[in-house]
């Protein structure tokens, strides 16, 4: 598969056939650049034009290399795609077309039927280690994996948006071939593999690009990481399109989700990023684009990206389903019942509305399908921005959270499913880091401070409890066992409805609305593409309701419920097309 060309040189090392690289690094800040090879070679980069440095030179895959600036400092390649060891260390050339892919032929899976599944893939051992658990996701009814971030981040440890050169598989984890071999496999088990991309920012240690290309940033822009990106230069904004775009080609992945796209804040890099795809990726591919975006940008699905993590669901249900209304759950503390309606009914709860922090945030979105939107009960972040990483089993009863359940795998949106959700793991997923000294002990107390508006953190003390990122056992308690159980049966089985009921006919499906019955309780309705009726009826309070069961149930929870809708109960019913319920 060749590299495309660009009009400006690609960033790093690109081999030009089996001896021979180019290397070039965008530096409009030195005077003199040089590229060091491992056995003490040193080349003069040459300068072009717009602050570009290049050579090519006699330099097979495998060798180590970095760059000399001005012949003060070395510093790894910002576009390097492997690292020997870590981040400040140095870059490795790789040859892109070395792994021998088993399965060329896969072209991906249609978006209406995937069923995501989000890992960690350090805390699953690494990349071989993830490869074992694909047979049971698959056959737990699974159609995707998504991978928190993998850019090379300092230490061995870390969630992945501390990342610094992402161009670069965390080499902890393994090797690029050994990553390559993942979505390979996963593909024989016909799963997607999914990336989550970080664009929005660098981690705070070991990057290098403000030493040489202070225009890299916009110091008038500030993100909660420091300066933005300056996303209006062609160099920068092509160092993201073209990762994008080997994450795509060279490692056929068949999805991105980015991160935080609300700290970008440029929605022409966003777009441009989406028609770079479609037109680089071969049209017979399914590709998906997903957004984590705080703004709610509805235009942005129309046309652009194939969904937007729905964090109004995860946050409405949350507070329905635990009580709690701390932090970001204080703007869904009211009406909680009427915003899980019009969430069902029409996507987005705020489409402009007005924050209790005093923001309008989102734009209106009922007019889109309901495949635009990802639901989760949780994900990396709800349950690792807890103090103590409780996963929600933990957190509220049992049959309510077999209701939740029912509700996020049979109705239409995109479900997501955070590993260990499918067990009720016992193990917390906890925020950890491998930083050091002055850093180690910032992140430490940060962490600590970020719950002092918490309830149950108000005294110092009490935040003493909230373990240390960077202690190595923080890592390891995060590392979910998989026992199988009642739970997971529960989820095998309302994968199966899905993949049988809901999936094949949500291309065409449409809201039809929601209604609240009592506190805790609301009844939604949506046309699939079929012309069917898919109706669901969820009661997350404490007492039952007079609601008389639907013709054509394919689900109830508890298993007998007679004319009335018990606490903590789901019912799920599909009439044919033409009958009315």
């Amino acid at each position: 598969m060749p590299l495309r060309t660009l009009e400006t040189s690609p960033h790093g090392a690109i081999m030009l056939d089996a001896q021979h690289t180019r290397f070039a690094l965008w530096a409009p800040d030195a005077f003199y650049v040089s590229v060091e090879l491992e056995h003490g070679k040193s080349i003069a980069m040459l300068p072009q034009a717009d602050g570009w440095f290049e050579v090519e030179t006699a330099c097979p895959a495998g060798t180590l290399y970095r760059f000399n600036i001005d012949g003060e400092r070395a510093v790894p390649d910002p576009a390097s795609r492997a690292q020997a060891v870590d981040v400040h260390g140095w870059s490795r050339v790789v040859d892109p077309h070395a792994y021998e892919w088993r399965h060329s032929q896969w072209q991906g899976r249609p978006w209406h039927t995937a069923v995501i599944y989000e890992l960690h893939v350090g805390a699953m051992g690494g990349y071989t280690e993830v490869e074992k658990h694909l047979p049971r996701l698959a056959e737990l009814g699974i159609t995707a994996i998504e991978l928190m971030p993998l850019a090379q981040f300092p230490g061995e440890r870390n969630w992945g948006y501390d990342g610094v050169l992402p161009y670069a598989p965390q080499a902890s984890y393994g090797s690029p071939e050994q990553l390559k071999h993942l979505i390979d496999s996963a593909h024989a088990h016909g799963l997607a593999v999914i990336l989550d991309v970080v664009y929005n920012h660098f981690g705070p240690d070991g990057n290098y690009l403000g030493q040489y290309a202070k225009g890299f940033f916009h110091e008038d822009v500030h993100t909660p990481w420091g300066a933005g990106i300056d996303f209006e230069r062609r160099e920068v904004r092509d160092f993201f399109l073209d990762n994008a775009l080997m994450w795509l080609l060279e490692y056929r992945f068949d999805g991105l989700r980015l991160d935080a796209v609300h700290a970008i804040d440029n929605p022409g890099f966003l777009k441009e990023l989406a028609q770079r795809v479609r037109e680089q990726v071969d049209s017979g591919r399914h590709v998906w684009l997903m957004l984590e975006n705080e703004l709610n940008q509805a235009s942005l699905l129309k046309d652009d990206f194939d969904a937007q993590w729905n964090d109004d669901f995860h946050n409405v249900l949350h507070v329905l389903l635990t009580g709690e209304t701390d932090a970001y759950y204080n703007d869904f503390a009211e009406q909680p019942t009427a915003k899980l309606a019009r969430c069902l009914g029409e996507g987005f709860i705020y489409q402009g509305d007005i924050t209790r922090h005093g923001h309008a945030r989102g734009e209106p979105s009922a007019d889109l399908p309901p495949s635009a939107f990802v639901a989760f009960l949780q994900n990396h972040d709800q349950v690792g921005n807890r103090a103590l990483g409780e996963r929600l089993h933990q957190l509220c009863s049992p049959q309510a959270l077999k209701a939740a359940t029912a509700l996020l795998l049979l109705g239409p949106m995109i479900p997501m499913i955070f590993m260990g959700d499918e067990v009720n793991a016992a193990e917390p997923f906890l925020f950890f880091t491998d930083h050091h000294g002055e850093l180690a002990e910032a992140v430490r107390e940060g962490r600590r401070n970020e719950f002092a508006d918490f309830a149950a953190f108000h005294d110092p003390e009490q935040r003493e409890r909230i373990p240390d990122p960077n202690a190595l056992p923080t890592f390891l308690q995060s590392m979910p066992s998989f026992v199988e159980n009642d739970h997971a049966q529960l989820y095998r089985h309302l994968l199966s409805l899905r993949h049988l009921h809901v999936a094949p006919h949500l291309p065409g499906a449409v809201a039809l609305g929601a209604q609240v019955l009592a506190e805790g309780a609301v009844t939604a309705r949506w046309r699939l593409g079929n012309g069917s009726l898919l109706q669901i009826d969820l009661n997350l309070g404490e007492l039952p309701l007079d609601h008389p069961a639907p013709r054509h149930l394919i689900f109830q929870t508890p298993a007998e419920q007679g004319a009335q809708l018990p606490p903590h109960s789901a019912r799920v019913s599909l009439s044919p097309a033409g009958e009315h319920f």
